[in-house]
C-alpha cells in the first residue's frame, strides 16, 4: 500500500511514466491500472493518502467477482449429510455419488465429486485445548491391534486384547494384556490400573464398549451394573465418551499410538506362552516409556506423576473390588434358589416364594436382592446339587422340624420336670429309628400345652412306675385321670414290655 501511495504522489507531481517505473520498479500495465483507478475515483491525492491500508486495498485491488456457481453451492450444502451417511456400515462414496447424480442429473461427475468431497472434509477444524487437572480423570481404552500368546502343547496362536490407561495431567501410562473385552477381564484390568497408580481419580473416561455401557446416550448413558458397582466401590465416577467422538478421550488415543511404537515393536520377535509372561514383558517396556524424558519437556511422565498427580489422587479402599456376576431367578416353593454357575442351592426367606430376585455372586460370596434390598447372604459353595440353608429363612413349621434333635427334646423335657426328661430320654433310646422316636416325643411333650406341666409330670411318673414308655399310654393316663391323686392304679393293666402295639395296648 505504501508503494501505491508513492506512485500516486509522483503522478500528481507530473512525473513521467518512465521515471515512475524507474523509481518504483513497477511494470507498465499495473501502473496504468493504478492511475486509471485513481482518476475514476474522483478523489484527490490528499484524500486518498488519509485512507487506511484496508480501504486503499479495496479501492485499488478489488478482486474480480466471479459469478456464483449454483451447482457447486448445492453440492457443498449436501456434504454434511453425506459425511454422516458415510459412517454407516457398508456405505461408500460411490453409493453417495449415485444417489446425488440421480437427484441432480446436471451434477458433477464421480471424479470431480470425490475431489470436492475430499477437499471439503480436509477443511481445518478448530480443536479446544484442554487443561488437565491433576487427579481428575483416568482415560481407558482397548488398542485396535492385538498381541498374541502361544499354547505350548499345541502351538496354537491366540490373540489377546491390550488394555491401555493414562492419567490426564501427568500422562503416566498403564498397559496390560487381557484375554477379552468382557467384564470378567475388563474390570480386573481397570482395578490393576488403579493399583498401579496407587490411587483413585475423580472419574474414569471409557469407550462405549458393552462391558462398561449398557445403553448409549449423548447426555446420560446407562452404565453397566457391574462397572457401576466397581465405580461405587472406588468412589469414582464413570464418564463414557460420546459415540463417534474420540476427542473425548484423546489422551488415551494418543497413548495407544505411542504403545504401538514403544511397546509393540519390542515384543515383535518374541514368543510368549502365557498371559503372565506377556504382561511381564509389557511392564518392562512400559517402565522404560514412563521414565523417558518427554520430547520438548524437561521431565518424564513418572517424574511429573510423583510431583503433581500422585498426591491429588483419592486413597485406595482397604479391600480390593470383588468382581461379581449377575443372575435372575424365581424363588421356588422349597425356598432354595439354584445358582446356575455351580448348580448349588441357597435358601432365601420363605415369604419371597414366587418372586423374581437378583443374584450377585463373586468368588467368595452369594447375595440375593429383591427391589434393591438384600434379602439373603451366603458364602459360596461350589459343590453341585447340594443345599445351603439358613434356618431363619424357613417357615415356622419347617424351622421347628429342622431344629429337632435328641438334645432338643431332652432340653424341652428338662424345662418341664426331671421325671419328664427321664421319660423322654428312655423313649429316644428305645426306638429303632430316630424319626419314630421324634414323633412320640412331639406327642408326649404336646400334652404340656393341653393339661399343663404338672399333670404331664404325674402321668410320666405313673407310666415310668409301670415300666411303659409310649405316647398312647400317656394319653390313656390323662384321659382316665389316672394321674390324679387317687388309688386307681388297679384299673389300668400294664403289659410287661414297653413296645406295645395293637388293640391289646388299651386292654
Amino acid at each position: 500500500m505504501s508503494n501505491i501511495r508513492h506512485i500516486l504522489r509522483l503522478h500528481t507531481q507530473n512525473i513521467a511514466f518512465f521515471e515512475i517505473i524507474k523509481q518504483t520498479g513497477i511494470l507498465r500495465t499495473p501502473l496504468r491500472k493504478y492511475i486509471n483507478d485513481f482518476k475514476k475515483s474522483g478523489l484527490k491525492f490528499e484524500e486518498i493518502n488519509e485512507l487506511s491500508d484496508k480501504d486503499l486495498e479495496e479501492l485499488f485491488l478489488k478482486p474480480v467477482e466471479k459469478p456464483a456457481d449454483v451447482r457447486l453451492q448445492k453440492l457443498l450444502s449436501l456434504f454434511p449429510a453425506m459425511d454422516k451417511e458415510l459412517k454407516r456400515k457398508g456405505m461408500t462414496r460411490k453409493i453417495l455419488w449415485e444417489e446425488y447424480i440421480k437427484n441432480h442429473p446436471d451434477g458433477y461427475g464421480n471424479c470431480r465429486f470425490n475431489q470436492l468431497f475430499a477437499k471439503w472434509r480436509s477443511r481445518p477444524v478448530p480443536i479446544l485445548h484442554k487443561e488437565h487437572i491433576a487427579g481428575d480423570k483416568l482415560y481407558i481404552d482397548f488398542a485396535g491391534q492385538k498381541l498374541s500368546i502361544v499354547d505350548e502343547p499345541t502351538g496354537v496362536v491366540q490373540n489377546v486384547e491390550v488394555f491401555v490407561a493414562i492419567l490426564g495431567a501427568s500422562q503416566l501410562t498403564y498397559v496390560e494384556a487381557v484375554m477379552s473385552q468382557k467384564k470378567e477381564d475388563f474390570i480386573p484390568a481397570c482395578e490393576n490400573a488403579l493399583q498401579f497408580y496407587g490411587g483413585v481419580p475423580g472419574a474414569i473416561v471409557c469407550d462405549n464398549l458393552r462391558a462398561a455401557v449398557k445403553k448409549t446416550s449423548r447426555y446420560e448413558p446407562s452404565i453397566n451394573e457391574t462397572f457401576f458397582d466397581f465405580g461405587e466401590h472406588y468412589n469414582t465416577a464413570i464418564l463414557p465418551a460420546r459415540v463417534y467422538k474420540p476427542t473425548d478421550k484423546a489422551p488415551v488415543e494418543i497413548a495407544v499410538r505411542i504403545a504401538y511404537t514403544r511397546i509393540y515393536t519390542k515384543l515383535t520377535d518374541q514368543k510368549f506362552y502365557s498371559l503372565e509372561a506377556l504382561n511381564t514383558a509389557i511392564l518392562s517396556a512400559l517402565d522404560e516409556h514412563n521414565n523417558q524424558i518427554i520430547t520438548g519437556k524437561e521431565w518424564s511422565r513418572r517424574q511429573k506423576f510423583n510431583e503433581v498427580e500422585k498426591a491429588a489422587l483419592l486413597p485406595l479402599p482397604l479391600l480390593r473390588y470383588e468382581f461379581k456376576k449377575l443372575a435372575f431367578v424365581t424363588v421356588p416353593k422349597n425356598c432354595h434358589i439354584c445358582l446356575p454357575a455351580d448348580k448349588h442351592y441357597y435358601s432365601v426367606p420363605y415369604h419371597f416364594i414366587g418372586k423374581n430376585i437378583k443374584i450377585l455372586y463373586s468368588n467368595e460370596n452369594v447375595e440375593m436382592f429383591y427391589h434393591y434390598e438384600r434379602i439373603a447372604f451366603h458364602k459360596r459353595d461350589r459343590l453341585a446339587y447340594t443345599y445351603t440353608t439358613v434356618n431363619e429363612h424357613l417357615s415356622p413349621a419347617h424351622r421347628f422340624i429342622t431344629e429337632l434333635t435328641s438334645d432338643r427334646f431332652v432340653s424341652l423335657a428338662g424345662e418341664i420336670h426331671p421325671d419328664v426328661k427321664l421319660y423322654i430320654s428312655v423313649i429316644l433310646e428305645s426306638q429303632r429309628h430316630r424319626d419314630q422316636a421324634y414323633r412320640i416325643c412331639i406327642g408326649v411333650l404336646g400334652f404340656a400345652k393341653k393339661v399343663g406341666n404338672e399333670r404331664l409330670t404325674k402321668a410320666c411318673q405313673r407310666a415310668t412306675s409301670c415300666g411303659t414308655y409310649s405316647y398312647r399310654i400317656i394319653k390313656k393316663i390323662l384321659e382316665q385321670g389316672l394321674d390324679m391323686d387317687k388309688d386307681e392304679g388297679e384299673n389300668l393293666k400294664m403289659p410287661e414290655h414297653n413296645n406295645i402295639r395293637g388293640k391289646d395296648y388299651y386292654q
